[in-house]
């Protein structure tokens, strides 16, 4: 097994609460699966045997319309976890997960998850506060979706991307991976050509600035904007 397991449990909320040796224990219960870009994970009612946990590229989080319009709720970095309350309530996957570029994932049988968390009894306390904070952010990404406006929509998420991955540079926040426009589209269920037009906007009006394929925010002036 890789090392890359230590180190993607090691970033891991969850897990990170583990000293060395006790993640050393635990390890052996974690397989590594390789993705494609463009391969799913799982699918949106698959049965939710295993927890997963991205290690390597970034994976997105879908949620299947009827009408065939796909809503992107999240973009998992490593050492994320998938749909954990699923998996510990043995309930079918209420969203796919599907790679956003050729990666890897970890997987962990829920048998073995309660097996460890029985062992760590800290892993149950993190667990509880992770679910509890994930159910609180899908509440307010499907708010966000269904009263506000497009361009506060953006706000939004790109003010959850900037906590998820962001870097203090030059007065900015920078979202230290790349994402596209189409992608962020996604993730408010409007055209890619709104997306585009706002965006245009709010680097006019200095609240971000794009540079070397990333997006750097003003953090402040994006929360003001939401306050008006």
């Amino acid at each position: 097994m890789s090392d890359r397991v230590l180190e993607t449990l090691g970033k891991s909320k969850i897990f990170s609460v583990l000293t060395r040796e006790e993640l050393n224990t635990i390890r052996p219960y974690f397989e590594e699966l390789n993705l494609r870009k463009d391969n799913y994970v799982f699918m949106e009612s698959d049965p939710s045997d295993f927890l997963f946990i991205a290690s390597k590229g970034k994976v997105k989080i879908i949620k299947h319309s009827a009408a065939g319009k796909d809503i992107i709720l999240e973009i998992k970095l490593p050492g994320e976890l998938f749909c954990c309350s699923a998996v510990l309530d043995s309930r079918p996957f209420p969203e796919s997960a599907q790679a956003m570029e050729d990666g890897t994932v970890l997987k962990i049988s829920r048998r073995n998850l309660l097996k460890i968390m029985d062992q760590f009894p800290l892993l149950k306390d993190e667990m509880g506060r992770y679910t509890s904070r994930k159910l609180r952010d899908a509440h307010e990404i499907l708010r966000d979706i269904a009263s506000e406006t497009a361009d506060k929509r953006i706000a939004h998420v790109l003010l959850r991307l900037a906590d998820t991955a962001g870097v203090e540079e030059g007065g900015y926040t920078k979202i230290d991976f790349h994402i596209t426009r189409q992608e962020i589209a996604d993730m408010i269920g409007s055209t890619v050509e709104t997306c585009i037009r706002m965006m245009s906007r709010f680097q006019k009006e200095g609240m971000i600035v794009s540079s070397d394929n990333r997006i750097m925010i003003n953090k402040q002036a994006l929360e003001n904007y939401l306050a008006q």
